[in-house]
């Protein structure tokens, strides 16, 4: 019944849009050619245009080693509403969750919900909306604005991690230069999982003794002096890409301290943020069959985890990656990227490597008059051996149905991989788009 009211929900503001939609179609459809032509250009500017568009989709998985216990089960609807007139448009995005392993999921979320106005060389945009920076596929370097919810790790696709901020963007662009500004009054940071029941919940398998995680009463007020801000310049000339950015944010993802109770016998793990800098750089150049790519990022101060009963220290950061797709022909792409990070300044009792490099490998194939497409994308830990990789095969029914079927594959001994070394899973998801 739970379940019938969020679809109830979710559907009817969809429904009303097309309704409305179809009404103001026939109206104009009345008009008089003589009406039309009179009025062409002010119709064009002052009507309103309504779009709807969505998908449902369901996604489960099992584990494949030890207990083949349940990984993820969950089922959502999509709706996405959009109204134009003239300059000015608001854009809405709502998600109706069931997930039937992590209960506090279900429900409905507003994903986005911003005003626009673009007229001319200017593009303003205010409330709720997701960021995209720089030219890394799956990694962040300069994509510092919006964060990423952790809640299943890796194991959704990457539009999902992503999350949206309350900001006010704008854009200008003058010949071939876009000026970028952005403010965010409250600060948004990565959700990790702490629930023990969450089979990708934040552990710590080297703690010396139980512990309690506590990862939001560290998180900054609400103040003015905390608002995140920045910019960026991006020119696109013939035949190259590139951008300068520059944000003044916090470390999204929490650094830990940890120190023991009075009685000695438990940690308490707490989450701590500090005011950062990033100031970074990308760029892309088509070759031929290849587009290189290359981005770079200093973190001035950003926040680094210590010890037990050591305080969370700042050290500046310098983060590189240099990654190339190649479109072989024939439906073949191969990409490859190398992130590599250097943490400068003291490193004693911090549980950081002075260098540390983290790869990508994608390979995929369209079959079929591209209706099958068959994919592998794998994350490795240069610095300690350790290997995400996801393989997938997609099969498009038709132009609304697609089924897909994979495989997760974790193996780690030390290093970010290391807490899911077990989570190895078989997925399936189908997907029917309106």
């Amino acid at each position: 019944m739970r379940m019938l009211r969020l679809w109830t929900l979710l559907l009817v503001p969809m429904l009303s849009a097309q309704a409305f939609a179809q009404i103001d179609t026939s109206a104009v459809e009345t008009d008089s050619v003589d009406a039309e032509y009179i009025q062409e250009e002010e119709t064009e500017d002052n009507s309103l245009r309504v779009q709807v568009k969505g998908f449902l989709d369901t996604y489960h998985a099992a584990r494949t080693e030890g207990k083949a216990d349940w990984m993820a089960s969950r089922t959502r609807a999509r709706g996405e509403v959009k109204l134009e007139k003239g300059a000015a448009s608001l854009f809405v995005s709502m998600n109706a969750t069931y997930n039937a392993i992590l209960k506090d999921r279900t429900g409905l979320e507003l994903r986005e919900a911003y005003l626009a106005y673009a007229k001319g060389n200017l593009d303003l945009r205010v409330g709720r909306q997701i960021v995209v920076w720089g030219v890394a596929d799956a990694l962040r370097l300069t994509d510092c604005v919006s964060p990423c919810d952790y809640t299943e790790f890796l194991a959704q696709d990457y539009d999902d991690i992503r999350m949206p901020v309350n900001a006010l963007r704008t854009r200008y662009t003058w010949r071939s230069v876009t000026f970028e500004a952005i403010c965010n009054p409250v600060a948004d940071f990565f959700i990790l999982p702490t629930d023990r029941h969450n089979p990708w919940a934040l552990t710590l398998p080297s703690a010396p003794l139980p512990y309690t995680i506590d990862l939001e009463s560290g998180k900054p007020e609400k103040r003015l002096r905390n608002i995140e801000y920045g910019g960026r310049i991006t020119t696109n000339l013939s035949g190259i890409d590139f951008s300068l950015s520059v944000l003044r944010t916090w470390n999204k993802m929490p650094a830990l301290s940890l120190t023991v109770s009075s009685d000695g016998k438990s940690l308490l793990v707490k989450g701590e943020y500090h005011r950062m800098t990033m100031l970074g750089a990308d760029c892309s150049l088509p070759v031929g069959q290849f587009v290189l790519r290359g981005e770079a990022a200093c973190y001035f101060d950003e926040a680094q985890s210590r010890g037990v009963g050591k305080n969370v220290v700042c050290r500046n950061t310098y983060n590189f990656l240099a990654g190339v797709d190649w479109y072989l022909g024939n439906d073949w792409n191969f990409s490859a990227q190398y992130f590599h990070k250097y943490t400068a300044g003291n490193l004693d009792g911090l549980p950081v490597y002075r260098n540390a490099g983290l790869a990508t490998a994608r390979i995929s194939k369209e079959l079929l008059r591209n209706m099958l497409k068959l994919s592998t994308f794998a994350y490795i830990d240069v610095a300690n051996g350790g290997v995400f990789n996801r393989f997938s095969a997609s099969y498009a029914l038709n132009d609304q149905i697609e089924l897909t079927a994979g495989y997760d594959f974790f193996h780690a001994d030390k290093g970010k991989f290391r807490m899911y070394d077990r989570n190895s899973e078989i997925w399936t998801k189908m997907k029917y788009s309106f």
